[in-house]
Formats: C-alpha cells, sequence, structure tokens
C-alpha cells in the first residue's frame, strides 16, 4: 500500500513544530516578521528594495532571502539598505521551509532588528504548503502573470495574510482583467488585506509601507 500521504503529513507536521519554534524566537525579540511569497519574476525582491528605501532610515530591517542558487537577491537587499541581508540557497528545494528558516535565525541577533523580511524562493505551489513561523505571509502576484492565477492555484491565494498586485502600470497595456481577478481572490480569501502598487512609479506604495508600519507599532 502506497504511504505517500502518511510521509507528506510526517514531513508537514514536524515543519509546523519547527515553525512554532521560529515563532516563538522571533516574537521573543519583539521582531515583525513577513514572509514573502510569488511566482518568479513577479517582484519580491524590487518590493524589498523599494520598501527599505523608504523605512531603512526608521526601522532596523533584517532581509533573508531564498533562492534555488546565486546571492543575487541577497546583494540586492544589502544595497538597498537592509542592516543585515543573509542568502539561503535550497540546492534544488523549491521552498523554504523551516528548518531552513532556523538556520538563518541563528545567524542573526534579532534584538537589533524591528522587521524581518523573509523572500522566499519564486514559486506558486509549494510556499503554501510549508510554514516558516512569521507573523503573517503575503502574496505577490503581478499583472503580467495574467488575471487567472487565484482559479490556478487556490492554495496560495487560500492562506495568505495580504495581498499585493505589483505592476500595474502595465493594466493600460496588458488584458488583465482586475475584477475578474478578484473575484477569484474573493472566494478564496474574503476580504484579504489587498495592496495594488507599482514598484516602477512607487504608486500604492504608501499603503504598503503604512501597513507594516502599523503592524510593527502594534506589536
Amino acid at each position: 500500500m502506497p504511504l505517500n500521504v502518511p510521509i507528506v503529513e510526517n514531513i508537514l507536521s514536524a515543519n509546523d513544530r519547527l515553525a512554532q519554534e521560529n515563532h516563538a524566537r522571533i516574537d521573543a525579540a519583539h521582531v515583525f516578521s513577513i514572509n514573502l511569497m510569488a511566482s518568479p519574476g513577479a517582484g519580491k525582491t524590487s518590493i524589498i528594495e523599494q520598501t527599505l528605501s523608504r523605512l531603512a532610515d526608521k526601522l532596523r530591517i533584517a532581509v533573508i532571502d531564498g533562492d534555488i542558487a546565486t546571492s543575487l537577491d541577497a546583494d540586492r537587499a544589502a544595497a538597498a539598505g537592509a542592516g543585515a541581508s543573509i542568502q539561503i540557497n535550497t540546492g534544488g528545494e523549491c521552498h523554504l521551509d523551516a528548518v531552513m528558516l532556523r538556520g538563518a535565525l541563528e545567524q542573526l541577533d534579532l534584538t537589533k532588528f524591528d522587521l524581518l523580511i523573509v523572500e522566499n524562493v519564486g514559486n506558486l505551489v509549494c510556499p503554501a504548503e510549508f510554514r516558516l513561523g512569521t507573523h503573517k505571509s503575503v502574496l505577490i502576484a503581478s499583472v503580467p502573470e495574467g488575471d487567472d492565477k487565484p482559479y490556478k492555484y487556490p492554495g496560495m491565494y487560500r492562506g495568505v495574510d495580504a495581498l499585493v498586485i505589483n505592476k500595474i502600470d502595465l493594466l493600460p497595456y496588458i488584458p488583465f482583467k482586475m475584477d475578474f481577478f478578484q473575484r477569484g481572490v474573493e472566494a478564496l480569501n474574503p476580504g484579504v488585506k489587498t495592496f495594488p502598487l507599482s514598484c516602477r512609479t512607487g504608486e500604492g506604495m504608501d499603503d504598503w509601507v503604512n501597513w507594516l508600519l502599523s503592524n510593527i507599532e502594534r506589536g
């Protein structure tokens, strides 16, 4: 008899236990943390750069970047003003998990930071299944990806605390039906906090930054 289902359940259960430990560690340091997820090219690193440009002089920000290879994203975060920037190379894994994040957290003195941004591996499937222990999960969608993604990847859209719709400056040039997209999102995640924005023009970035600041102040 196939054992695939029990094995997967055991893996996720073990990951969830470690995620709880990560969460407790971050909480103890009084740091607000987010897990940024998206498909490749949606703009995770660009949003991190724009966030740093607006907040680096107000907050102490650490960035942990997950990718299959290279340190390009971590280098960009450091150049944009991150107080610490750590790269996790997954060696082929299509997502970060709680074990990987724990290893990165051990390299940080979290008490020196106000905000921790975790950039997950670009993927719309696996990251939704593996909790990391951050306070909020944020999905970045982008206009060039198309308006059908909530319907194709319901698991990703269902479980996030906030949704960023990036590259809205391209709406006049790409056949993206915002109402169709938002109906799909609403069916999966009613009332999810949504931020339409453009990293290129800066439109909508203030709302995103203010949301981060409000969460930090509440925490």
